[in-house]
């Protein structure tokens, strides 16, 4: 077999390799959108058959049973509230520390730096018992501030920023510095116009993380004035009567968001991670 030809297969293989990982990823989606359009004895009766998939009969009835159900746009507030602040408070903070950590000169930056790294593989299990206990000393639960609080200083996101800004030209900082900037006007007037892709990709990583908590918001929330969906979704699993059809027609408005966001901003997000990887 010639080089070309072995390239060539190997560039099918490869192809073919994409095509069936991105069909493991995309059929129980297919399946979960599917089912909720399905009448609810029709939902595990077809589960094992493809051929359900694409079957007739199909309804938004499962929708409308969600909302006479339950407050469904009560939880989603709730989402975008929580999941809308974590994001836009944390961008300045996170943006601020990873330029401070990156371009500024500061004794123990190295070993705080260092420190922040370390808190990325220290999962939230790990604290959830101290930072309940704090919470509960403030007074914050049951509230929106005890879901956002905790979570608008990221160190991913402060390693992200770190990394995008290290790979800016140290001309600028020196152009700003000439006109008398000091540091947090040169990071407002000079830096951050320069790192919109960082801020689109910390957004909507941010954006994807925190829609989808459930253990944090489960802790801290007692009723549903404040509860997000992942949490009342679990709830609704549990009201009788069991209907997997009204279930997988919850599960589709409450992963929509993230499917939306991501497919509108998904040019900044590759481009934002990747220059921060490259950089970094």
């Amino acid at each position: 077999m010639s080089r070309a030809a072995r390239r060539r297969l190997g560039r099918a293989a490869g192809v073919a390799g994409l095509v069936l990982a991105a069909a493991l990823f995309v059929l129980p989606v297919v399946v979960m959108i599917a089912g909720s359009l399905k009448p609810d004895e029709r939902v595990l009766a077809e589960a094992g058959s493809l051929r359900g998939i694409f079957a007739g009969g199909l309804s938004l009835q499962n929708y409308r049973d969600v909302f006479a159900r339950v407050d469904f746009l009560r939880f989603l507030v709730n989402s975008l509230v929580v999941t809308g602040g974590i994001v836009l408070l944390g961008l300045p903070v996170n943006a601020l520390a990873g330029y401070a950590f990156a371009r500024l000169r500061w004794r123990g930056r190295g070993l705080a730096f260092n420190l922040v790294l370390a808190v990325m593989i220290l999962p939230l299990e790990a604290i959830a018992v101290p930072l309940f206990y704090q919470v509960s000393v403030l007074g914050l639960r049951d509230t929106y501030l005890a879901q956002i609080l905790p979570f608008v200083a990221d160190a991913l996101s402060i390693y992200l920023f770190h990394s995008f800004f290290l790979g800016l030209p140290a001309q600028l900082e020196e152009a700003a510095r000439v006109d008398g900037a000091g540091p947090l006007r040169t990071f407002v007037s000079v830096i951050a116009p320069n790192a919109r892709p960082a801020f689109a990709a910390v957004a909507i990583v941010n954006f994807l993380f925190r829609w989808g908590s459930y253990l944090w918001p489960l802790l801290v929330t007692v009723g549903p004035r404040v509860r997000p969906l992942p949490v009342a979704v679990a709830t609704f699993h549990t009201l009788p009567p069991l209907q997997w059809g009204d279930i997988l027609a919850f599960g589709v408005m409450m992963v929509a968001p993230v499917l939306a966001v991501f497919l509108l901003f998904q040019r900044w997000f590759v481009r934002g991670v990747t220059g921060a990887a490259v950089k970094g």
